[in-house]
């Protein structure tokens, strides 16, 4: 695992966090020393993934705090907290102090929760349906006893914790865990999210919660409870089409990418912290995001397009079928018809135009919500709409195909998010 360089806290990776610095530049610090805490939040205390010296404090418009960069030492000095509680509120008081803590993601809204707060539910997707797919499974090879250990300390804590596999697929150990409840899906994106398996085993209504966890997050809080010591360690995928060689990465959360130019087969890529749909554009050595699986490096879409939707297009993908390769198909190698594969790039293809009804998002949301009015409520800010449509359902996550696949070309993700903030400030 590589343990040079630089590593960022960024609080921008999360909703709602009013942040206040802990360190100055030139502090020495260890794995597990608390960075920044939330002033609205007590409980979330974030903590560097690495033993150093604070080398940057980075800051944005208005003096905004958006990262504490520590530059490591190699050693990996770490402190050690206890893990001798076997009760709820001990289990709590550790994850707080050694900021496991801000792991959890709470809905709705898609915060850290507070210190007292108690889910219905636990939540963990453990495959990835989202474009250019990071196998999981193979990513927690080797940390089967973590895992495990993750899973029984959120079952002690929440009572109630849901494991979402993927059917189909030889899912080795994740198969047989203990204290919680296997759930299997089937198809493409969106049933890898885990707002579509929370929609599907326990829907979520007005008053309720739950906590979701990024399923590499549940080794390391397992591993916490096993060692004593907080060890982001995680799987990175580099992938996208214009990666000479995709692999995996050993490294630890907020780690810095280090781009270098000669591995792309195009002149302008975009780096991309986590999904094509979802992710955070990131610069070519900027740091992925504390919940970061995958980076993934497209080509951007710089260009004219000439003659735009004018043109025949036989190379060009629509959802709609605007263009006519969304007519045909061609023959695979092994005999069988499938359709058109296509090289994505960044291009908007289009200017932003008004929201119309098209009837493409009921296609592509399966949630028993009306994807389109909930958008619209979100752009009006009407808060008794959103309320009636579910948006307490509903993450940005959940509609970024909607997003993609809008001839509209609207920010759909951005403006959910308002919606959910909006209501959030205001209750």
């Amino acid at each position: 695992m590589h343990l040079q360089g630089c590593f960022a806290v960024k609080p921008t990776d999360y909703v709602g966090v009013a942040p206040r610095l802990l360190v100055t530049e030139g502090t020495e610090v260890q794995a597990g020393t608390a960075l920044i805490e939330d002033k609205g939040n007590a409980a979330a205390r974030f903590v560097s993934p690495v033993s150093g010296t604070v080398k940057a404090i980075v800051r944005g418009e208005k003096r905004a705090l958006l990262a504490v960069v520590v530059e490591a030492d190699g050693e990996q000095k770490s402190i050690r907290f206890d893990t001798d509680a076997t009760t709820a509120d001990g289990i709590r008081k550790t994850m707080i102090e050694s900021g496991l803590w801000t792991l959890l993601k709470q809905r709705p809204f898609g915060i850290i929760p507070q210190g007292d707060a108690q889910p219905k539910a636990v939540f963990i997707s453990a495959f990835d349906s989202s474009p250019l797919p990071v196998d999981l499974p193979f990513m927690l090879n080797g940390r089967e006893e973590d895992f495990q250990a993750g899973i029984d300390i959120l079952h002690t804590l929440a009572g109630s914790v849901h494991l979402s596999l993927q059917a189909g697929k030889e899912n080795s150990f994740l198969g047989s865990i203990k204290n919680a409840e296997i759930h299997y899906f089937d198809g493409p994106h969106p049933a890898g999210l885990v707002g579509t398996q929370i929609a599907a085993i326990d829907p979520i209504n007005k008053g309720e919660t739950v906590w979701t966890v990024n399923a590499q997050d549940v080794a390391t809080i397992g591993r916490l409870f096993t060692t004593g010591i907080y060890n982001p360690e995680r799987l990175v995928a580099l992938c996208g089409p214009v990666v000479e060689k995709p692999h995996y990465h050993r490294t630890l959360a907020g780690a810095c990418i280090e781009a270098e130019s000669g591995k792309w087969k195009a002149e302008s890529v975009r780096f991309i912290s986590g999904d094509v749909l979802s992710g955070t554009t990131i610069a070519a050595d900027g740091f992925i995001s504390a919940a970061c699986d995958k980076v993934s490096v497209l080509p951007e879409g710089d260009y004219y397009d000439f003659l735009g939707w004018l043109r025949p297009n036989f190379k060009k993908f629509s959802f709609s079928r605007t263009f006519l390769s969304g007519f045909f198909k061609r023959k695979a190698e092994s005999g069988e018809r499938r359709a058109f594969t296509y090289n994505f790039d960044t291009g908007r293809h289009g200017s932003v135009r008004p929201l119309f009804v098209t009837g493409e998002f009921e296609k592509l949301v399966p949630m028993d919500i009306y994807p389109m009015q909930l958008i619209k409520a979100c752009i009006a800010g009407d808060i008794e709409q959103m309320e009636n449509l579910g948006i307490y359902e509903v993450e940005p996550e959940d509609l970024a195909l909607c997003e993609f696949a809008d001839t509209s070309k609207t920010e759909i993700q951005a403006a959910v998010r308002a919606g959910l903030e909006k209501i959030r400030k205001e209750s």
